[in-house]
């Protein structure tokens, strides 16, 4: 197809062009010239690091970067044209080139709700594309597009000391984006106004100083945005590398728009639960939520009935006396209606955390923890979000010379006291309003068996299908695997479904290992999850050779199993489900009255003078022609609807008997290949049987060997050394992250102490309140980081002693 009117692709112009193009060919997506095959170099036996370099905008166009040419490419695509199957993709595709020289290697890329941006994440950078640019003078098919660099002082300022653990796009913002980084902040920019300073700061501090002896509680590795539910939508759940998930409630970008109802629906509940209930706390709660409400969002208060508007818009708001309250650890809620840390995993799952997603599933707010070891750690919300203030700890607010406010920044502690968990077994009175963590519910912790090789150096990405919210597909260095959920408590609920806890089923997508071979993957460098709206779902993936795969992913069968059972539990067949008619269903071919036979004769009564009676008498005719009519009745009349009956159903019956040869001829054509596939299972199974008996061989061997004798370790010995490596492993990384992140703090402090003191004059105004540094803070600074040093020392020495007692006990015979 040469000739076609191009609606997907965009010049320097953003509208739309409706100028016919003779040059753009449509090609199936995996023969696409960009994804032409090549040799790539890993530098080494080791397998890449996950990247996930492929966007889909949610309409009509794939993005995807060119690691080697640094440069991104907007492919046109077509779903279901011209099979309701195939994807088909435009060629050539648009050449997006940034206006600058990137100085690092982009590990990620991704792009904003109406598809006007796009971030290049990498291990040294932090990049925005705006990808509406103008035309290149030397290639019109090139477009340069201007890049710039998000917070180049906080993060990239030369030391590299602070790294951008996750970047994420704010769902109700085209222009608010999330970055979490290692000094344990979060921190909310506004592109469209200011990409040096972010519009909004929270110095997460999850542990009171001095009351936390494990290192890896304080450091975050993920974060997850809400969804659109109650206040879900503003909430920011946090996951530190121990597993324990804190809420951060409410969390809002300026200028950022939501639904009118959904707001109203919050603030009525404030007002009619909140207001009402007789607990002090609660009151207190919920007033201060009612306030932040009505600042926030001023038309609630100008037009309660909201008129003719549909959406409202989010307005700069600050508690001047209050901040953030962290809510956390998350518990989790056991059936005996006790509950426990979720932090304590026992033996359920391996490493640390290492990724986080929150997903709204109908009523259902789910999170899904991923660990190194490969586990799937799956919870649901028991109970709703609501937001939690600490009073008397006023945030830090940066304003315009009209009292506008630009930022803030603010410190978001626990909540100072010990407070009481929630019981699902209590009642609403008790529970709502009074500043509680929601518990979290167990619905499964799922599997992915990935090899030991590669479970040390495997981060596991997930996401949501587009199409069916109960599906999450979770990429890793071995490939794609789909887990699907068959119970949720809240919608189960809802729709009267069986209340009994279904295990999420598990399927592999695609694996990337060498059949046989697990210790050598090649994992994907992109991966795109694709669907229309006529129901058909595509997953997208390209490899590190630049090789592209679709794949089509079936949605409408996938819970069919889970209703037939009910179906079948109910007396129904399970034929009527699947659509197709049961014998019992068809037209009898011959009725149960005709199979029975005709109906008995029943002589009429004679006297016994009738027996002598002659045939050709008035009275021998007489009995003659009753004995006739009762043939003709019974007999006759049953041969003529035998006679119909076969005549009616003769075609019916040549049709299934040729529907039974046309199966005969299927089947017969399967045992041929069957027969033809059987010399290649043989000689399958005689290398099969080779490879076993080498095996056995070198088994043997290594039997033979001096080491393999060794006495085994004890329980008390097991545990010993994994509480070693665990110290090794994770305390002392963390400790020194820590370190470097306080030194860090410290030169920033530095620098902005002189910064400030040579431009006093040039200070903006603070509104109501202004922060002034004192030297015992600095004085306080020191002290904690010469504590930290020393900390730091004695567990070397601790670790170094023993080393030394376990080496001494090897060289004893151990």
């Amino acid at each position: 197809m040469r000739y076609n009117f191009d609606l997907n692709e965009a010049d320097s112009d953003p509208r739309r062009s409706l100028i016919p193009k003779l040059d753009v060919d449509w090609v199936p997506l995996t023969t696409h010239p960009v994804f032409t095959p090549s040799a790539v170099d890993y530098g080494g036996s080791a397998a890449p690091p996950l990247r996930n370099l492929l966007a889909w905008d949610g309409a009509s166009r794939l993005y995807f970067w060119d690691s080697t040419k640094l440069r991104l490419h907007r492919i046109s695509i077509r779903l279901g044209e011209p099979e309701p199957t195939s994807v088909l993709a435009a060629s050539p595709s648009k050449v997006l080139q940034p206006d600058v020289q990137l100085d690092f290697v982009v590990h990620k890329i991704s792009i904003n709700k109406n598809g006007s941006a796009l971030a290049l994440v990498g291990t040294g950078g932090l990049c925005i594309m705006h990808l509406y640019g103008h035309s290149s003078t030397r290639d019109n098919n090139t477009i340069i597009c201007r890049t710039v660099r998000v917070g180049p002082q906080i993060y990239y300022g030369g030391h590299d000391v602070i790294r951008a653990l996750q970047v994420s796009w704010h769902p109700y913002s085209n222009f608010h984006l999330g970055i979490l980084s290692s000094d344990s902040v979060f921190r909310l920019f506004n592109l469209s106004s200011d990409i040096v300073q972010p519009e909004q700061e929270y110095y997460i501090q999850p542990v009171e100083p001095g009351q936390s002896n494990n290192a890896t509680s304080i450091c975050p590795v993920d974060f997850s945005f809400g969804g659109d539910h109650l206040w879900d939508k503003f909430s920011v759940f946090v996951l530190f590398s121990d597993g324990s998930i804190y809420i951060l409630c409410p969390v809002v970008p300026f200028k950022s728009v939501y639904m009118w109802e959904s707001i109203l629906e919050i603030y009525n509940d404030a007002q009619s639960s909140g207001l009402k209930s007789a607990n002090p706390t609660a009151v207190s709660n919920s007033s201060l939520a009612i306030s932040w409400l009505e600042e926030t969002f001023p038309n609630l208060v100008r037009t309660p009935d909201g008129g003719d508007m549909s959406v409202i818009v989010a307005h700069p708001c600050a508690l001047f006396d209050a901040s953030i309250a962290l809510q956390g650890p998350l518990w989790r809620a056991c059936n005996n209606g006790n509950e426990e840390d979720i932090s304590i995993k026992g033996a359920e799952c391996e490493g640390g955390a290492v990724s986080l997603l929150y997903n709204l599933i109908s009523k259902d707010s789910v999170l899904v923890t991923a660990w190194i070891g490969g586990q799937l750690q799956i919870d649901a919300l028991a109970d709703e979000v609501q937001p939690v203030w600490n009073v008397g700890s006023p945030p830090r607010v940066r304003v315009d010379p009209n009292d506008n406010i630009l930022g803030l920044g603010m410190i978001c502690e626990l909540i100072t006291g010990k407070l009481s968990k929630v019981k699902l077994d209590q009642p609403l009175d008790h529970t709502v309003w009074l500043g509680l963590p929601p518990p979290l519910l167990r619905l499964a912790i799922v599997d992915l068996a990935l090899p030991k090789k590669m479970e040390r150096d495997s981060l596991i990405t997930m996401f949501v299908d587009k199409l069916m919210d109960q599906r999450i597909f979770a990429l890793h260095n071995g490939g794609i695997d789909s887990i699907i959920l068959h119970f949720l408590p809240f919608t189960s609920q809802s729709r009267g479904q069986d209340p009994n806890m279904r295990t999420p089923s598990v399927h592999p997508v695609l694996n990337t290992c060498c059949q046989g071979d697990t210790s050598n993957p090649f994992p994907l460098c992109g991966f795109a999850s694709l669907s229309d709206s006529f129901g058909y779902s595509w997953i997208v993936g390209v490899t590190f050779s630049q090789e592209c795969i679709v794949l089509e992913m079936k949605t409408w069968n996938l819970l069919v199993p889970v209703q037939v059972s009910n179906f079948l539990n109910e007396g129904h067949s399970a034929a009527a489900v699947t659509g197709e008619k049961s014998e019992s269903e068809r037209s009898e071919i011959i009725s149960k009255d005709l199979l029975g036979g005709p109906k008995v004769v029943l002589l009429p009564q004679s006297s016994s003078n009738m027996r002598s009676v002659t045939a050709d008498s008035i009275e021998g005719r007489s009995m003659l022609h009753q004995y006739f009519k009762l043939f003709h009745v019974n007999y006759v009349e049953y041969a003529h609807s035998v006679y119909y009956e076969l005549k009616q159903h003769g075609p019916r019956l040549k049709r299934l008997n040729d529907d039974q040869q046309t199966r005969l001829r299927e089947a017969q054509q399967k045992l041929l290949k069957v027969e033809g596939k059987q010399q290649v299972l043989d000689d399958r199974i005689e290398s099969a049987i080779k490879l076993h008996n080498v095996l056995e061989e070198r088994i043997h061997r290594l039997k033979n060997l001096p080491g393999a004798h060794k006495k085994p370790l004890s329980k008390a010995e097991r545990e010993f050394k994994s509480t070693l490596d665990h110290f090794t492993g994770v305390e002392l990384d963390a400790l020194r992250i820590s370190k470097d992140t306080v030194t860090a703090r410290l030169r920033r402090f530095k620098n902005s102490s002189k910064n400030n003191n040579n431009g006093v004059n040039q200070q903006q105004k603070m509104y109501r309140r202004s922060t002034y540094v004192q030297g015992s803070q600095i004085s306080q600074l020191k002290s904690s980081l010469e504590k930290l040093s020393l900390l730091n020392a004695e567990n070397t020495k601790k670790v170094k002693l023993v080393e030394s007692a376990i080496k001494s006990k090897e060289r004893n015979g151990y």
